[in-house]
Formats: C-alpha cells, sequence, structure tokens
C-alpha cells in the first residue's frame, strides 16, 4: 500500500517514521507533503492506494471526486473528527473513511483547563508585561474556581477528563449529554438550559453536527450568567462567532478561551505573522483583553501524537488486510 500523507509538519514525520519502522508496517510505503489537502491539490495522490489527512483540510465532494479518479481507496484521518469529510460522496466513490476516535483525552481536556485558567488570572499578559519590567497588577484580577459551577457540555472521553479536572479544582459539576457517562457518579445531569444559566464556566466537548452547529448563539449567551468563562476546545462551529463578540463587548463574559474558532482552516498550523488579517474575526477576537485563543493545539502532547500515529498506520494495515476494526467511518 502507498499512503501520500498532506499537511505535515516535522512533527508529524518524526512520530509517523517512529511508528512506520515497526516490522509490521514493512509492506506499507509512505510519502509526505507539506500541501494541503483541498480539492486543488488532491491530484498529488494520483498513483496511491491512500491519503492521510488532518482536520484542517477539505475533502469535500470535488476533492473526493479527484482522489476517486487518482485511486486512492482509503481516506485516513489522522484526528477524530471527521465533518470535513463529505462522506455522501465517499460512500458513492467506494473510498473508506477511517479515523482515531481517541488520543489522549486528557491532552485536550488539560488543554481546555489551561485555556481557562489563562484567561480568567491573565497569566498571558502578565507575562508579557513582566518581560518588560511592568510589575503592575492593573487588568490582572481574576476569580477563584474553587466552589463555583463548571458546566459540562458533551461527556464522552474528553469531556470526563474535563469534568474530572474540574472536580479536583473543587467545583460542583454539571454536565448536558444526551448519553450519562456512568463514571462521572459526582456530576449531576442537566439540560442545557439549566446548564447555561447555572455554570461559572462552560467547557464545550461535543462534536460537530447539524444539532450542534451554531449551538452558542444569542439566545443561548442570554441564558449563561453575566460573568460566565467560555471554554471551546472542540469545533469552531460549535460557537457563532459574530453573536460571541457581541457578547464579549455587551460584558457577558468573564473571559473566553478558544482552541478552536470558525474562521481557523486558513491559519491554523501556519505562520501567519507577516500577514494582515485585515477582516479576520480572529484578529477582533485578539483584540479584547479577556480572551485567549490558541491555534488548535489541545491534541499537541507527546501521548497524543503517539498514538495518532499508531492507530493511524494499524488502520491502513486493517484495510490492507480486509479486516474492520473499529474505527471505520459508517
Amino acid at each position: 500500500m502507498k499512503i501520500l500523507f498532506f499537511g505535515t509538519k516535522s512533527y508529524d514525520r518524526e512520530f509517523f517514521d517512529a511508528t512506520w519502522k515497526e516490522k509490521v508496517y514493512q509492506d506499507i510505503h509512505i510519502d509526505y507533503v507539506d500541501t494541503l489537502l483541498i480539492p486543488d491539490t488532491a491530484k498529488l495522490a494520483n498513483g496511491y492506494d491512500a491519503v492521510c489527512a488532518f482536520v484542517n483540510m477539505d475533502l469535500s465532494a470535488p476533492a473526493i471526486e479527484t482522489l476517486a479518479e487518482c485511486g486512492v481507496r482509503l481516506i485516513l484521518m489522522r484526528c477524530a473528527g471527521f465533518n470535513n469529510v463529505d462522506l455522501e460522496k465517499t460512500k458513492e466513490k467506494g473510498i473508506t473513511v477511517m479515523r482515531v476516535p481517541g488520543y489522549s483525552p486528557e491532552a485536550v481536556a488539560e488543554h481546555a483547563m489551561a485555556l481557562a485558567l489563562t484567561a480568567n488570572r491573565h497569566t498571558h499578559k502578565s507575562y508579557v508585561r513582566v518581560r518588560e519590567n511592568d510589575f503592575s497588577l492593573g487588568g490582572l484580577m481574576g476569580v477563584v474556581l474553587h466552589g463555583r459551577t463548571a458546566g459540562i457540555v458533551g461527556t464522552g472521553k474528553i469531556g470526563a477528563a474535563m469534568a474530572r479536572i474540574c472536580h479536583g479544582f473543587g467545583m460542583k459539576v454539571i454536565a448536558y449529554d444526551m448519553y450519562k457517562n456512568p463514571s462521572l457518579d459526582f456530576a449531576e445531569y442537566v439540560d442545557l438550559d439549566t446548564l447555561l444559566a447555572e455554570s461559572d464556566l462552560i467547557s464545550l466537548h461535543c462534536p460537530l453536527t447539524e444539532e450542534t452547529y451554531h449551538m452558542i448563539h444569542t439566545e443561548t449567551i442570554r441564558k449563561m450568567k453575566t460573568g460566565v468563562i467560555l471554554v471551546n476546545t472542540s469545533r469552531g462551529g460549535l460557537i457563532k462567532t459574530d453573536d460571541l463578540i457581541r457578547g464579549i463587548r455587551e460584558g457577558k463574559f468573564f473571559a473566553v478561551g478558544l482552541d478552536v474558532y470558525e474562521e481557523e482552516n486558513k491559519n491554523v498550523y501556519e505562520d501567519r505573522s507577516d500577514a494582515i488579517l485585515e477582516h479576520s474575526t480572529v484578529a477582533r477576537l485578539l483584540n479584547f483583553p479577556n480572551v485567549m485563543v490558541t491555534s488548535h493545539q489541545g491534541f499537541f502532547a507527546k501521548e497524543a501524537l503517539e498514538a495518532i500515529s499508531s492507530v493511524t498506520m494499524e488502520n491502513a494495515l486493517a484495510f490492507m488486510q480486509g479486516k474492520k476494526n473499529g474505527n471505520e467511518v459508517e
């Protein structure tokens, strides 16, 4: 099997090369390109059996059409999400899609809490000040999380990990999910309106679907407490950005921590330091002193990268051997 890895960075190659050297994968040949997989670049896969893509790539119908013409039979997503893949078109073309359903949930959950703490206590601003010998405290006051209420939206593996962290901080944990997680015996499950109204910290941990798209919008923001802390490490599309910005301007949020945002595809994992983001919603968000934004790095921990490379290669091997391992996207 020949696999073309799109949009790879040095760290991708490091971890995948280490996994690929294992003897079990000796019949798999892999090549890397820096280019993102989008409709215009899909033709680079000509002659390959499979492609490996990430969450920031465009696997819409035109891209799938080209991949099929190139002879690609397998799309390996080196991530959990697959909302950027046109699954109707892959089924039509007979292309299998496989993903990595779990890779260190704690890595993402710990980053979510890091965002909450950073935005709350303004440590990013303090760090910059102290480097300039400015030791003043004005504008750096935060709130104590101990004893407050954490609302966890989505209690799968990552949401459950975040719930445990919040519980460890001495917070009351309430949760919203269609399915209760039996391991969270300390959490109280409530409806979404109750969670929005009672939470001092709201952390989003649900997939992006038609039902969850823009679940955070003007009306749901109005139901939140004034002074709430909002964190999103799941998918940018969960939040309607213009409504979020309006809420920030109106003083609804004490702090906001975002690892994902609607406009991230053009920027994520790229150096845009020389660019002028004239009409960028990201630039607008960065203007607020109580907003902390990172570049979709919640997964970016050694243990997670090891798991991603290992499971992705296992997926390729299972497909090559005609086996199903449960990681197929149906």
